[in-house]
């Protein structure tokens, strides 16, 4: 069976899109997966299973990039284009089914929005995450287990700036965090961002201001070691980014902080994830109205819940036993 699957150019889009793919794998463990993606999500899928071959879709003027994705595609008869852009692709192709997601704002959360595509009714499609023995080697190099001394994660940075908490609330929310009467006393701080030049910028008022025995993982991590990586957390605390979906995905205690963007639509979806919403979010959301104690007390409800959570206020399914055991620890 030959399945081609169109996700997204962003890292979180992508991530959310797995849970979609692990239904795809679980129901037809026969088939040689194609995936179409941008540059930035690509290595949501480098370990995936079942993987064919990864187109990746560099934006192009006049949409040019779609062109090459036809060109590369079109000689192939498919059993199954599923097409989360939404674009008319999928009709240009021989395909025996088709699974086109149409686009319009919809209430609700994404994981829904991707159910419909293949019309699932019972459960929604809880993002999963794929590792290999060598990224999780490496993880555990980086942040190595050190009795008493739990790591936890910190996302300072997004790709837009109205998203970004103060890094000195991140600060200030690590030292009330790991300090004797938090609630992982001792911790260590480990701060995640993007590559880039801008990502770097974004992140060094706090990392110039944390301990010195942090660690500093911004831009050095492929995307499946930084999964393995934030597998290693006790907890982690982000902005509404793609490393947030990835860290609760992978299954960590995972906090995503939200204002202008919406937390009913893009919520962080784990086994052990909330959200953390400014006033007035998220059309007169303001990330700096997000106070350090918010989080703080957001952050000890979720690590006293030792065990799988719902996330009553998207409406959240537990995962499946399948879908856990597809995630790579």
């Amino acid at each position: 069976m030959r399945i081609l699957f169109v996700t997204a150019t962003r890292l979180g889009d992508a991530v959310l899109s797995t849970g979609l793919l692990a239904h795809l794998i679980r129901t037809h463990p026969e088939a040689a997966i194609t995936i179409a993606c941008g540059p930035a999500a690509e290595g949501v899928f480098a370990r995936m299973p079942n993987r064919a071959r990864t187109i990746v879709l560099t934006k192009r003027r006049f949409r040019a990039h779609w062109l090459k994705l036809l060109a590369a595609v079109l000689p192939v008869r498919w059993d199954l284009v599923v097409d989360l852009r939404g674009s008319a692709l999928a009709w240009m192709l021989r395909a025996r089914r088709r699974a086109v997601m149409r686009g319009g704002r919809r209430p609700g959360h994404r994981t829904g929005h991707l159910a419909a595509v293949l019309g699932l009714q019972n459960a929604l499609p809880v993002p999963v995450v794929w590792t290999a023995e060598a990224d999780r080697a490496r993880a555990a190099a980086l942040l190595p287990d050190v009795a008493g001394r739990a790591w936890i994660g910190l996302g300072p940075t997004a790709n837009w700036t109205r998203k970004i908490w103060p890094s000195e609330r991140f600060l200030a929310l690590f030292r009330a965090l790991s300090a004797p009467d938090g609630p992982l006393p001792g911790a260590r701080a480990v701060v995640f961002g993007g590559p880039g030049e801008a990502e770097r910028a974004l992140a060094a008022p706090l990392l110039a201001a944390l301990p010195p025995d942090s660690v500093d993982l911004v831009g050095r991590l492929e995307i499946p070691e930084a999964a393995a990586a934030l597998a290693r957390c006790a907890l982690f605390v982000g902005n509404d980014s793609g490393l947030m979906h990835l860290a609760a995905a992978v299954g960590t205690p995972t906090l995503g902080l939200f204002g202008p963007t919406s937390a009913e639509e893009y919520g962080p979806v784990g086994a052990r994830a909330a959200a953390v919403i400014a006033p007035g979010a998220p059309a007169k959301g303001e990330m700096a109205a997000i106070e350090v104690a918010e989080v703080v007390a957001a952050a000890r409800r979720l690590l006293a819940d030792g065990g799988p959570a719902k996330a009553p206020a998207l409406g959240l399914a537990e995962p499946s036993s399948a879908a856990t055991a597809a995630v790579a620890r």
